[in-house]
């Protein structure tokens, strides 16, 4: 299953880590560090504001979208199947 994480990226399921918000790294020095110190891909979803960080196997995306709408959307069936 694949979930859309923002700009018409999406993601399969099963391959991602963590989904954590944006205001979670700003407040806390261990949520920052454990960002920097990641070797995987960065890949930027937003010209914007950042509002939650995906990470999976091999990248971390920086997401226009909310931690709680990619939580919903995880729960939901706007996850797509593809084969």
């Amino acid at each position: 299953m694949y979930m859309h994480v923002g700009e018409e990226v999406l993601v399969r399921t099963k391959d991602i880590i963590a989904i954590i918000a944006m205001e979670s790294v700003s407040f806390s020095m261990f949520m920052e560090e454990f960002i920097e110190k990641q070797d995987r891909e960065i890949v930027q979803l937003t010209k914007g504001s950042i509002k939650s960080i995906i990470v999976t196997d091999n990248q971390i995306y920086y997401s226009p979208l909310a931690s709680g709408t990619l939580k919903k959307r995880s729960q939901k069936s706007s996850v797509q199947e593809f084969e």
